[in-house]
């Protein structure tokens, strides 16, 4: 059975991963309860742990003792659970997709990345091309992320999230390979690569180091 994380530690990482959060989208993305979210956040802020920030882009972030707190919550959680071999090979076979992904995604916004030719998406022949490149990495990502999600149960939306932006590229919404600020497949795929790096205490700046 897949481990389920403790509350806490959710409402931390979704901050982590969610950058600026209102306490409905860490309760959706986690199944928890909003009054709980909204509990913990305001124990957090009692805490120098979170702080709000209102304004034209409003939420919850974590503050640099939050970010630090969560991260040993992670630490533990994956030790308690044995998990850590696990997650770790889980994110070595996910870093080598990780090119093919950013690949496709320029390939999909620029048709000659040397010229900057922006892709109007005009040739269909070219976007099957590419769709048909991003069917072939969903399909290697799929059982790695099957996998994360049997381990921590916390994974679990990231197989289903990545699909269904692919069944909406597939379908003839463009917007769902690489927009920003919705469910895109390049926004889910970077959430994934930051939620491993998160777990497993890896700084992005020194990815690939050593």
């Amino acid at each position: 059975m897949p481990v389920a994380s403790e509350a806490r530690l959710l409402v931390f990482h979704g901050l982590r991963l969610g950058g600026f959060v209102e306490p409905e989208v860490v309760a959706a993305r986690y199944g928890l309860p909003t009054a709980e979210v909204a509990e913990l956040l305001s124990s957090a802020l009692d805490a120098g742990l979170a702080r709000r920030r209102d304004g034209r882009v409003s939420g919850w972030l974590l503050t640099a003792e939050g970010r630090t707190e969560g991260e040993q919550l992670l630490a533990a959680e994956l030790d308690a659970a044995d998990a850590r071999p696990a997650v770790a090979a889980a994110y070595e076979r996910f870093m080598q997709i990780n090119k093919e992904l950013l690949a496709a995604c320029t390939a999909w916004q620029v048709r000659d990345e040397g010229a900057g030719t922006l892709n109007d998406h005009s040739d269909a022949a070219y976007d099957a091309e590419v769709i048909a490149r991003l069917g072939e990495i969903d399909a290697a990502v799929q059982p790695i992320c099957a996998e994360l999600a049997a381990t921590l149960g916390r994974f679990g939306s990231y197989g289903p999230r990545l699909a269904e932006a692919r069944a909406r590229v597939e379908g003839g919404d463009i917007d769902w390979f690489t927009k920003p600020m919705i469910d895109s497949y390049h926004t889910v795929w970077f959430e994934l690569h930051e939620d491993l790096l998160a777990t497993l205490g890896i700084e992005r700046s020194t990815e690939g180091d050593g």
